[in-house]
């Protein structure tokens, strides 16, 4: 590869300016057939931060994907600039692609103030050097994988994953044949390379990562994975808090569990803690879960 797939990543949430509120971004192929819904809602992010005074922070955003994305075409970012108020701001993105809509984001901002505050204990972890990668846990079912599939496990990722694994070997969970177990998972995750300090793009890249492995944990209690045969899995929407400061080439621990399945819908809910024990950002999202009949 001749450009480092972090760099790439960084330079694509960047996006194109084409108007005052228009942007066009590219898309990074991951190998899933479909744009990864992360990198439409960094770039939606990095699109609203773009029309914002530069001292206000994003504190929260709410997106609905609507169809799935063709990595081969561009996407559009229409912004909307709803509100500009003493001290919160708020727009409205809306992603394009081929004159129809794929995704819609509300995003607010807010200057820095100073408040009450208290938060969740971080639940205890093993460090995450001593848990394997994402990729080298699925490389024992690389020979079962669809080929179409084999560049999710060999293929270089902007971000690390290491999952928390079980206690023994017969917590580690076979893919093709998943047991039933409770919807809660930790997930060490961070940047694979030194970034700049904006806190903008840390920002745009958390809501990227913040897309794996959410909606798959409310398949956890119902003996299936997303590689069951038939199996149809989407995100619906995502909301997404952010409390404070935190950089994403630093280790941040995601911390996922699913409150409840019904109606072919699933609910997953994450938080995002520093290795010092700082809760930086909360996240929910619904997805479809559903299994087709043959």
């Amino acid at each position: 590869m001749t450009k480092n797939v972090l760099d790439e990543l960084v330079e694509q949430l960047a996006l194109e300016r084409i108007e005052e509120n228009l942007f066009r971004g590219q898309s990074q192929d991951l190998g899933w057939g479909a744009v990864f819904g992360g990198q439409v809602l960094g770039q939606a992010l990095s699109a609203a931060v773009q029309t914002v005074p530069p001292e206000r922070r994003v504190h929260s955003m709410n997106a609905f994907f609507l169809r799935s994305g063709d990595v081969s075409k561009p996407i559009i970012y229409d912004v909307d600039r709803i509100r500009d108020g003493g001290s919160f701001t708020t727009r409205r993105v809306v992603a394009i692609q081929s004159g129809k809509a794929i995704f819609n984001m509300a995003a607010s901002f807010q200057v820095d103030e100073v408040g009450f505050e208290h938060q969740d204990a971080m639940p205890s972890a093993p460090p995450p050097e001593s848990q394997p990668t994402e990729q080298e846990r699925a490389l024992p079912y690389l020979d079962r994988l669809p080929k179409r599939l084999h560049e999710l496990v060999t293929v270089p990722r902007p971000f690390e994953l290491r999952p928390v694994g079980g206690d023994s070997e017969a917590d580690e969970d076979d893919p093709f044949k998943p047991f039933a177990k409770s919807p809660q998972r930790m997930v060490w995750l961070k940047a694979m390379g030194k970034l700049p300090d904006d806190p903008a793009l840390h920002g745009y890249l958390l809501a990227y990562a913040s897309d794996h492995s959410l909606i798959t944990t409310a398949l956890m209690p119902h003996r299936v994975s997303w590689l069951t045969p038939g199996m149809q899995i989407a995100s619906l929407d995502h909301v997404m808090w952010f409390h404070q400061p935190f950089r994403v080439d630093e280790w941040l621990l995601y911390v996922l569990d699913s409150p409840a399945a019904h109606g072919g819908r699933g609910l997953a809910r994450g938080r995002v803690f520093t290795q010092e024990g700082k809760l930086v950002a909360s996240v929910m999202q619904e997805g479809l879960i559903r299994k087709r009949l043959k």
